[in-house]
Order: structure tokens, then C-alpha cells, then sequence
């Protein structure tokens, strides 16, 4: 006689629902813990890292420095509140001035009396910035005259700002981060409202000369600053300005009676002639 043996049911499927689960709430736990540890790992090496990283790049970071000092000044300039106005706006020029030599010691090599260096020196915007501190660092102080400086320092320093926080941690400081995120964003209308002021700060130079406020080289000089401002091979922006100016009081002039449109257009061709002539391309 055969014996049929019967087999108790196995319940696989439920018995080994516990076991994954607690697996699996253990290895979410161990990463968060992997985590924690690697971001206070990294706080506490960002000071080495940024340390090492100053003394590797102290050109860049001393221009970073410099130009979070060009904000600050601005501030206390807008804020007189722990210095005079007189002495934050001269602070900004000088601070400017610092920016400037440094850059050009980065793109220009050794100083030399040939016509060759100086047509390469006078070409860098960096030499047209060192001019600005010096045209005005004897005028009297006016905040329309550090809106280009400090727009310049705010985006540049934003920039190498970024550069450090992904050096510290990519999710360290998140709020920095938006703010720089912002001004990248507008980048272009940053360059672009310092065009503007740029060409804003001729006639004010004027007015200023006529208020004995300014001396009487002040509109020449800056005139030949806007020259070569206009003239800039790595940014286009002024160049950009003038057109939109000059596309804007034309469309006044065609919309003012026949005297006021007729002054308007005469302006235009006046500017027009104090412009620079374009420069052929050089032939290969």
C-alpha cells in the first residue's frame, strides 16, 4: 500500500515580506548616516580647502577681495554710517584702481616703450577702468559715478563666489547660491545698465565743470574713455547702448514738432561725428 505523505502549505511570499522590509529601512538608514558623515567631513575641510586654494590662486583671490570691498565701500558710501561719503567714494576708486592694475598684470606681459605694447594696453578694458578711478577720484563724490564699478564687482564677484561654495560642497550654502543664481541670470542687463551709465556720465561731467566741481580736462578725458569704450573688443555692450539711444531720439525726433526735431537730429549727427571710425579688418 502506497502512503500519500501531504506536504504542510509554505507561505514564502508573506514570510519574507518582513525580512526586505527591515533590509531595506537598514540600508536607507546606513546611507543617511553615509551622508551625514560626508557632509561634516566636508564642513570641516572646507577652511583647509579654501585656504589651499587662496594660496594656489592669490591673484584671483585678492581680486575676489577686492571687489567685495568695492561693494562694502558702496554701501557705506549709500550708508554713511561708520565713514564719510568722501572717503567710501575714494575708497571705491582706489579699490578699482587695485582691480585693474591686477588684471592687467594678468593679460599684459612685461612692460616694454614699444607702440605694439601700448596699443595692447590701451585696447584692455582693464586699462579703461584704471582710467575711470583716476578721471574721477578728484571730483566730487556722486553715487552715479560707482554704479559702474560696483555692478562690475558684483558680477565678477558672484561669479568666482560660485567657484568657492562648489569648491566647499555643491548643497553648501543654498541661499548664496540663489542670489548668485539671480545675478547670473541677468548678466546682460547688468553689462548693459553700466553702458548706460557709462554714457550718462559724460554730460553729468559737463555739468559738473560748469559747477567748478570738476576740472576743465575732466570732459576731455572722459570723452577719450568713452572712445575706447565704444572701441572694446570683449564687450560689446556700450557699442550696443549708443545704437539703442541713437534708434530712440530718432523715433522722438519724428514724433516732436519740426524746431524740437530739427535740434534733436542735429545732437545725433554731432555724436555721430565724435564717434570713432570703424576699423578695417586686417587682411590674412
Amino acid at each position: 500500500m502506497s502512503t500519500s505523505t501531504e506536504q504542510p502549505p509554505r507561505f514564502d511570499s508573506a514570510s519574507d515580506d518582513a525580512p526586505q522590509g527591515t533590509s531595506n529601512n537598514t540600508s536607507q538608514q546606513q546611507q543617511q548616516q553615509q551622508e551625514q558623515q560626508q557632509q561634516q567631513q566636508q564642513a570641516q575641510n572646507a577652511p583647509a580647502k579654501l585656504l589651499q586654494h587662496f594660496q594656489t590662486n592669490r591673484i584671483d583671490s585678492a581680486l575676489w577681495a577686492l571687489r567685495l570691498l568695492v561693494i562694502f565701500f558702496t554701501i557705506s558710501y549709500v550708508l554713511p554710517i561708520f565713514t564719510s561719503q568722501q572717503s567710501s567714494f575714494n575708497k571705491v576708486l582706489l579699490a578699482n584702481a587695485a582691480i585693474s592694475a591686477l588684471r592687467l598684470h594678468q593679460r599684459v606681459p612685461a612692460f616694454s616703450f614699444s607702440r605694439e605694447f601700448l596699443a595692447r594696453l590701451f585696447a584692455e578694458d582693464s586699462c579703461h577702468y584704471m582710467m575711470y578711478s583716476l578721471i574721477f577720484f578728484s571730483i566730487r563724490p556722486t553715487l552715479l559715478v560707482l554704479i559702474p564699478v560696483v555692478l562690475y564687482s558684483v558680477l565678477h564677484a558672484s561669479s568666482y563666489s560660485l567657484k568657492l561654495l562648489d569648491l566647499i560642497g555643491q548643497n553648501s550654502w543654498w541661499g548664496a547660491r540663489f542670489i548668485i543664481s539671480i545675478v547670473e541670470f541677468q548678466a546682460a542687463n547688468i553689462l548693459k545698465a553700466t553702458a548706460f551709465c557709462e554714457i550718462f556720465i559724460m554730460p553729468y561731467a559737463i555739468v559738473l565743470t560748469f559747477m567748478s566741481h570738476a576740472g576743465l580736462m575732466t570732459p576731455i578725458i572722459y570723452y577719450h574713455y568713452l572712445v575706447m569704450r565704444y572701441s572694446s573688443r570683449r564687450n560689446p555692450y556700450p557699442r550696443t547702448a549708443f545704437a539703442e539711444l541713437r534708434i530712440t531720439f530718432e523715433a522722438l525726433a519724428s514724433r516732436s514738432p519740426p524746431a524740437i526735431g530739427k535740434i534733436i537730429r542735429g545732437g545725433i549727427s554731432f555724436v555721430n561725428r565724435l564717434a570713432p571710425q570703424p576699423q578695417p579688418a586686417p587682411t590674412q
